[in-house]
């Protein structure tokens, strides 16, 4: 009974006009006086802020806030694919048939994860990681890998949550919500970043000026509220880090793992 209760609850809760509501209050000045509070209940480590926290003029824009440079250290390796975001790993594994099996006790197709998109041939035997960010988190994405945009979709969808509960009791959350997905090609093949929206996150916006060729470490986008990342490569591509797994915290710039690239392997021999 309480978990149909929640169910109906969240549905409700999922127009997109309510998310609107709460963003324009976020985005106002009125939402300030309620930014020290925010830090202190999530407790986010201001001290890792790019501004006094005195200095940001609403709660957006403190959420949507740079950090001090240096605060995250990121793995130059060029095998390395980094982590684009901090948050919790909450599925990681190989896709198998172009499926990813068991995040939260449901299976996701790659193709309806993509939106049909024809590039979804690729990642069928590929690998995936579910990054969700929480409201503690720094919520800008960053890029994973030195390479060339060489496609950016948008896919209308819900704002259901991404949390827990979403993720395990509403019906395909990852493949229904609202997605943002770049394209990376890098030296020895791609990579989809996708960026899922959520319950409450008025958008999920790119930076500006994007470049179409990026480094790693770079910004991409931001959320503007708590929500996930998910990452694809290619078939045969990626072995992730043998320490990391589901339910660990990473970092933005932390290694996740490598990625096959033919010209360091054969440099190397």
């Amino acid at each position: 009974m309480m978990k149909w209760l929640m169910r109906s609850m969240t549905e409700l809760g999922s127009r997109k006009w309510i998310s609107r509501l709460t963003g324009r209050l976020a985005q106002s000045s009125v939402s300030r006086v309620f930014i020290r509070s925010f830090a202190r209940i999530y407790r986010i480590q201001v001290h890792e802020a790019e501004k006094p926290i005195s200095e940001y003029r609403s709660l957006n824009e403190f959420f949507t806030r740079r950090l001090k440079p240096g605060a995250r250290l990121i793995d130059n390796d060029p095998a390395t694919l980094v982590c684009p975001v901090d948050a919790l790993i909450t599925g990681a594994g190989p896709v198998k048939s172009g499926t990813i099996f068991n995040i939260k006790g449901q299976d996701y197709a790659i193709e309806e994860l993509l939106g049909c998109s024809p590039r979804a041939a690729k990642y069928a035997e590929g690998f995936y990681l579910v990054l969700y960010l929480s409201p503690t988190d720094y919520h800008r994405i960053h890029v994973p890998v030195d390479g060339t945009i060489v496609e950016r979709v948008h896919i209308q969808g819900k704002v259901y949550p991404v949390n827990e509960f979403g993720l395990r009791h509403m019906k395909m959350v990852l493949s229904r919500n609202e997605r943002l997905t770049t394209y990376i090609r890098y030296s020895d093949g791609e990579i989809a970043v996708i960026k899922v929206g959520a319950m409450n996150v008025s958008s999920i916006k790119y930076v500006d000026p994007l470049a179409k060729d990026v480094k790693k470490g770079q910004e991409l986008a931001y959320f503007e509220f708590g929500s996930t990342v998910v990452l694809l490569t290619e078939s045969h591509t990626f072995t992730l880090r043998k320490d990391l797994n589901p339910g660990m915290k990473v970092h933005m710039g932390e290694s996740l793992g490598t990625l096959r690239l033919s010209n360091i392997i054969k440099g190397r021999g």
